[in-house]
């Protein structure tokens, strides 16, 4: 099992187009990968988990990926979180 904390860094904070980019590219992985945002736990694979979140720029959220990929999935996420998002 993996953690990671992420600060969300998009004006729009992780709603809409970035949720579902987000979505997608979490069930590339078989892992299981929850997010926690305060006391709040989602299924990060699951568009409506996400956005019911509300996660806003600034925003800290912590990953928890377990699984077979949980590596390939955690180093995925982080670049996208960290760099890509801010192209969509």
């Amino acid at each position: 099992m993996l953690t990671k904390r992420f600060q969300i860094k998009l004006d729009v904070g992780l709603h809409a187009r970035p949720a579902a980019a987000f979505v997608q590219l979490c069930n590339r992985f078989d892992s299981e990968i929850i997010i926690k945002r305060d006391y709040a736990t989602v299924n990060a694979k699951s568009i409506i988990g996400v956005m019911a979140l509300g996660v806003a720029d600034g925003d800290e959220i912590d990953l928890v990926i377990d699984g077979s990929d949980e590596v390939d999935a955690l180093e995925t996420i982080a670049h996208f979180l960290e760099e890509k998002i801010q192209l969509i």
